[in-house]
């Protein structure tokens, strides 16, 4: 019998690899802060208004992006799309070196949401051309859990770039690795029924438990909305994602402070809460395989597995009242909460390829895209007006949080119970 090639493997490496540089663009702007106030000389309303709108103007520019991104990769396929995307966004988070002042770094985030939303649709229709259904959970964990690199690096790495370089270079140094990555991409990546390096074994592994052809045909985002199926990913990315944006955005700030940490000092509790969250992304795709190599249907493993992250992330409530003791702990539970929602997004992404056909997969995460971001939007406008409250009139920062972890702990039970009454078995979609 011949030996199945891991080669699959190399092409899941690539997608981590890209989605690691996603969130490393998207995420410096969080640990700059500091820095951007001093430099501009925001007041502390403008400081809480200021990047609350810088923040905003990437939401909506994602959101906006995600109208397009998905179709477009269905259309012009997974390996020129992606490139493109890539390309774009690497120079979208360069030029926020140049930016002048708030409106300057408006504008870069718009470039950057509207280009970086290409990454998850065509990383999703990559795992669904290049894995078999049991495996695509785990595949899209692994891709996923560059999220949580992408969050650690930038960390331990943004604020001694901006100290002793300066701001400008941290996006600059960031920036350019998307650009090796390209380099990369064109020479590993093309679809199974092209790719030589891929041995007879391997390639019909892939395509064991599916007769499907890879298609380049696209399907409209008006048929796409008539199914539930479309609905349930949609409602799940719209409750959910804004919670890790929360995470990735104002995580600094509450840490900072809640308890009075520097510019430096937030690395390490920051980088710790990531890399807990990393251990998830792996694990939320190791527990449904295993139920599913135990004969549970695959919609029974997979909803079974998001049930029990939802409920992962509860504690999280408590963390203001486990920091008062000792930050670390506040530090450790907001970790495990990033760790469960990681897993929770391995899932609800897989969810698309389990219910629709390939030609279908990047316009369905195209559409759950722009509803995470409008939820992201939504949520931001919520921080906004706490914070603007909280801290700035009342002096009370720690009830602005207090409000913002609730929300964040009942979101996933909220997005299951709605998933789990709109597709009881996430039947397949035929179109």
């Amino acid at each position: 019998m011949e030996k199945i090639g891991k080669y699959r493997w190399t092409i899941c490496s690539l997608l981590f690899i890209a989605t690691t540089i996603n969130y490393l663009d998207r995420n410096v702007i969080s640990y700059l802060k500091p820095y951007l106030a001093e430099a501009f000389k925001w007041s502390p309303e403008q400081e809480v208004n200021d990047y609350a709108n810088i923040e905003l103007a990437f939401k909506f520019a994602y959101a906006f992006g995600m109208f397009f991104a998905g179709g477009f990769v269905d259309k012009f396929g997974t390996k020129l799309g992606y490139a493109i995307a890539t390309g774009l966004w690497s120079v979208a988070a360069v030029a926020h070196a140049f930016c002048t002042g708030t409106l300057g770094f408006i504008v870069a985030r718009i470039f950057l949401g509207v280009t970086e939303a290409g990454n998850f649709p065509a990383a999703i229709k990559a795992v669904a051309e290049w894995f078999p259904q049991k495996e695509r959970a785990l595949a899209a964990g692994f891709f996923n859990s560059g999220t949580n690199i992408g969050a650690i690096i930038v960390p331990l790495s943004v604020p001694v770039i901006a100290e002793t370089m300066g701001w400008q270079w941290a996006f600059i140094l960031t920036g350019v690795i998307g650009f090796g990555w390209l380099i990369l991409w064109f020479i590993y990546y093309e679809v199974p029924e092209k790719q030589k390096r891929l041995s007879k074994a391997e390639y019909d592994y892939i395509q064991s438990d599916k007769a499907e052809p890879v298609s380049q045909e696209s399907v409209s985002w008006g048929k796409l909305l008539t199914y539930r199926q479309t609905w349930a990913f949609a409602i799940g990315k719209f409750l959910t994602d804004p919670v890790w944006w929360f995470y990735l955005f104002w995580l600094p700030d509450f840490l900072m402070k809640q308890y009075g940490l520097s510019k430096t000092e937030v690395a390490v509790p920051s980088a710790l809460v990531y890399i807990i969250g990393s251990f998830g992304s792996i694990f939320g795709g190791w527990l449904p395989l295993n139920f599913i190599n135990k004969n549970w249907p695959a919609f029974k493993a997979r909803k079974t597995s998001m049930l029990i992250y939802a409920f992962a992330v509860l504690p999280v409530l408590f963390s203001q009242y486990l920091g008062a003791i000792n930050m670390w702990l506040a530090v450790l539970v907001i970790g495990i909460a990033a760790s469960a929602h990681q897993a929770w997004s391995a899932n609800i992404f897989t969810t698309v390829s389990d219910m629709f056909p390939k030609k279908a997969t990047g316009s369905v995460t195209g559409i759950g895209g722009m509803f995470g971001g409008l939820g992201g939007i939504l949520l931001t406008f919520l921080v906004q007006k706490n914070m603007f409250v909280y801290y700035t009139r009342i002096g009370q920062i720690q009830t602005g949080y207090f409000i913002m972890f609730c929300i964040c702990g009942a979101a996933y039970l909220l997005a299951w119970l709605i998933m789990h009454l709109l597709v009881p078995k996430m039947k397949k979609v035929e179109l």
